[in-house]
């Protein structure tokens, strides 16, 4: 909203030379403020990381959560002021509701993923599925046929906003545990490799989200750009919730077919 009201008022440009201001002032901040940390490099690879099917299942899911947001960022304020007559400080504060449940559900989602670690995946799948129907009700999608309404995208973004915090927040360090039971060496070198994993694969969502996301939006309309947002983030949640059911079942098979100590002879020989 800050950045609309500056537009609305100063011009375009005024937005962008605050924000500029505002990153040249936290370079000598960063710089004195962060500590310097040595650390060994690793001898793993991304190929390594990536070799596994929850990894990539996971990295989808990072990337159908950018390429969304990528996609609202480019559309929805065209969409929005012409739709509902809205000027672009109104559209800042429609925004608002997709960034401020996510800045308020963030910790409170850290802090529980973190103390039980069990409850990572459900959050990733269920935060997924209400991201993905978020996007079908954002437009809304043709094939519920609901008209759009002011009231509706408001609460519709605060879905999305809250529910991306449940699915991004837990895929960190979901990855850094995966990578760890499979050998990886625990330090920085890990760290800044799972980092720049998860780093790529927004990136490449935020490229691909607003690219795919207008020109659908250009050839047809918003309405089918954010339900072809919503089936790609419903994929990648029914993927890893498919694999996640089958990986415990086979651990499951694994531990009944291990002999149990009641079952194991007393005496030998």
């Amino acid at each position: 909203p800050v950045g609309g009201w500056f537009y609305h008022s100063f011009g375009y440009e005024v937005p962008f030379m605050l924000l500029g201001f505002l990153l040249l002032i936290m370079v000598p901040f960063n710089i004195y403020v962060l500590p310097s940390i040595e650390a060994d490099p690793s001898k793993d690879s991304f190929l390594r990381l990536l070799s596994h099917v929850r990894v990539v299942l996971i990295c989808f899911v990072i990337f159908t959560l950018s390429a969304g947001l990528g996609f609202i960022d480019a559309t929805l304020s065209l969409f929005a002021m012409k739709t509902f007559n809205l000027s672009s400080g109104y559209v800042g504060l429609i925004m608002l509701g997709l960034s401020l449940p996510y800045c308020l559900a963030s910790p409170l989602i850290g802090y529980f993923t973190d103390k039980y670690p069990v409850s990572r995946n459900g959050f990733t799948v269920t935060g997924g599925i209400i991201t993905a129907a978020g996007f079908f009700l954002l437009g809304p999608a043709p094939f519920l046929h609901i008209s759009s309404q002011l009231w509706l995208m408001i609460i519709t973004l605060g879905l999305i906003g809250f529910s991306l915090g449940m699915t991004a927040i837990p895929t960190f360090p979901e990855i850094i545990k995966y990578a760890q039971e499979q050998g990886f060496e625990e330090g920085l070198s890990t760290l800044g490799m799972v980092s720049g994993l998860f780093g790529a694969f927004w990136s490449l969502g935020m490229f691909y989200g607003p690219i795919v996301g207008g020109l659908i939006t250009q050839n047809l309309n918003f309405e089918w750009g954010a339900t072809v947002q919503g089936g790609m983030t419903f994929l990648a949640a029914f993927l890893l919730m498919v694999h996640s059911f089958c990986q415990r079942r086979r651990q499951s098979a694994r531990e009944d077919s291990q002999p149990t100590n009641e079952s194991t002879p007393l005496l030998t020989g």
